[in-house]
């Protein structure tokens, strides 16, 4: 376990055994990494390359893990993926996410990384960097990169995508695409490479990644970003195909995120995110990251809805922080069953369509869906879903689409761009969403187009088709659950002097006592509401009061977390609400 590393204790974002808040009420903030290392999880036998401006492999902190095998230099086209240096110092960044996955550990430098490596014995931990962001960036390059070493690399790592200035829309060329597909099918011995990428930055801007459409594919793991306020930070961007998110910097007053310092300066700040998983398949990766992501820590945020299959799902934050102790629990090999293997169902709209659309007015169509029962692609359980139109309008930016699910899940795909004055409008874009995730696509959707500014803006829709991504049966872990989403596994893990029996029993309560309560309650606006009031059990409500108030006498350690976590939420809400 890491021990003497200078900036161990500002990476809260790994546990809560490391308090640095300034302020008592200031949230807590944990990845749960903490108790993945004490099984002595910690990155071995994984191959990790960096997508990006280089990486200073020759530094302390990062040479030990160095793969020359997973490594390129694609600008200048040799082996060596060293950044250039220069009076400007840009290129700096692919060495700071180099170092968030595996700064080593107990050198007393620096911080640690998340797969730092324990060195315990059997294969070392490997990290490569691919030199591909300081010159043009050609569809060619790009899929050279996404298909580098495919038959050694595990998981490739990429924070960048298209201007995030507001108005591009860009995505995948052929070549890229096709490096995408081969990856996923090829690579990792036939299970799928892993592509992990950042949400983007554009939120200054008013940009929308569903308007990026690497960030936006359907093989890409999409994360995005929190502050230390557990809010959504200045420069992060909404959209439909974010799946979680992780911990970021925010302003310049909150804390940064430790990070390996190169040769010129040290840094502490960063964007995007990063995520570890066993040797399962690509789409096993997505499925366990949805199902183990915890909303709560965001839950003061707004744009919280719960889809037809009880997900939690956000526009800013996916499914939630990603929680690496859960994701490790859902995976374990003596448990978790593969999901099943994927179908792909089409609906066209091309019967209703073209259609004129004018600035004031809202143009629907309507979907039938019958999950292409019967036929070879029949999905019942959902995973991604994808949008495909071909719009032509006089100011692309002034338009929001928005896609209803049979089961009324409201999913925004695209929000007004204020600075996209384009007239080119959309050719075969394809939004996507991870928001009906586990949903039965069977039955009528809803497809929403409208431009609220007033201008005088004019077009058509020319086109539009839905393809539903899922699988014919549903997966094993969702019917060991009972069908829907399971939040149970949000037991809190302790470490060291708390650790015990009569902690864990107490804690355990407690949280059941918690999930109770939070399956009759929703926010809204900042305040708790209870939910679906003629119908909640408001015995089950106190009931679960009861089991809080019950645990938390059981140890100081329970009443320290009382005062701290449960008794904001306690306050803000009545239970003898009529």
């Amino acid at each position: 376990m890491p021990k003497n590393d200078r900036n161990m204790a500002p990476m809260k974002y790994l546990c809560f055994c490391f308090d640095t808040r300034g302020r008592r009420d200031s949230p807590r903030l944990d990845l749960h990494v903490i108790p993945v290392w004490a099984r002595n999880i910690t990155g071995r036998g994984v191959v990790v390359t960096v997508l990006d401006d280089g990486v200073e492999h020759n530094h302390t902190d990062l040479r030990a893990n160095y793969d020359p095998a997973a490594s390129y230099d694609l600008n200048d086209n040799d082996p060596d993926p060293f950044p250039r240096y220069d009076s400007k110092n840009q290129n700096k960044h692919g060495t700071r996410c180099a170092g968030e996955i595996a700064m080593a550990a107990n050198n007393r430098k620096c911080g640690v990384g998340v797969a730092y490596n324990a060195a315990l014995g059997g294969t070392v931990f490997q990290l490569g960097g691919i030199r591909m962001l300081d010159g043009p960036v050609t569809d060619s390059l790009e899929a050279r990169a996404l298909t580098h070493g495919l038959g050694h690399i595990d998981i490739y790592s990429a924070s960048w995508g298209p201007v995030d200035d507001g108005r591009t829309l860009e995505g995948p060329g052929k070549l890229a695409s096709a490096a995408f597909r081969l990856g996923t099918t090829n690579g990792r011995g036939g299970k799928g490479a892993i592509y992990v990428w950042a949400s983007g930055n554009g939120g200054g801007s008013g940009d929308n990644c569903d308007c990026d459409g690497y960030s936006g594919s359907i093989y890409t793991l999409s994360v995005s970003s929190a502050s230390q306020t557990q809010r959504a930070p200045w420069y992060a961007e909404q959209c439909a195909s974010t799946i979680a998110t992780t911990y970021s910097s925010g302003t310049v007053s909150e804390q940064k995120i430790p990070q390996i310092p190169h040769t010129r300066r040290t840094h502490l700040r960063t964007n995007g995110g990063y995520s570890h998983s066993p040797a399962l398949t690509w789409r096993d990766v997505q499925h366990l990251v949805a199902w183990t992501s915890d909303y709560a820590p965001l839950i003061a945020n707004p744009g919280w809805k719960m889809n037809g299959a009880g997900f939690w799902v956000n526009s800013r934050f996916g499914f939630g922080l990603l929680n690496a102790a859960a994701l490790i629990n859902a995976a374990d090999p003596k448990l978790y069953q593969s999901v099943p293997p994927k179908s792909e169902c089409t609906i066209s709209a091309s019967q209703q369509l073209p259609r004129r659309l004018l600035s004031g007015e809202t143009l629907t169509l309507s979907l039938p869906s019958n999950g292409c029962e019967g036929g070879t692609d029949e999905v019942t359980y959902l995973e991604h879903v994808q949008l495909y139109l071909d719009i032509d309008y006089s100011q692309r930016g002034a338009l929001e689409v928005v896609l209803t699910s049979p089961q009324g899940t409201d999913t925004v795909l695209l929000s007004s761009r204020p600075m996209d004055l384009s007239t080119k409008g959309f050719l075969r874009w394809p939004f996507m969403s991870v928001h009906t995730w586990g949903e039965d696509p069977r039955g009528t959707w809803r497809l929403d187009v409208v431009d609220r500014t007033g201008a005088p803006n004019r077009g058509f829709v020319k086109n539009a088709s839905l393809v539903l991504h899922g699988t014919k049966k549903r997966p094993d872990h969702v019917t060991r659950a009972g069908g829907q989403r399971d939040y149970s596994h949000t037991t809190v893990e302790t470490t060291g002097k708390h650790d015990d029996n009569h902690l864990m029993s107490g804690v355990r309560r407690l949280e059941e006592g918690i999930n109770k309560l939070r399956r009759y309650l929703a926010w809204d606006s900042g305040t708790w509401q209870t939910a679906l009031p003629n119908e909640v059990d408001y015995g089950d409500v106190t009931g679960g009061h009861g089991d809080v108030m019950n645990a938390a006498s059981k140890s100081t350690e329970n009443r320290r977390m009382l005062s701290e976590d449960i008794v904001p939420y306690q306050e803000s809400f009545d239970l003898n609400a009529d």
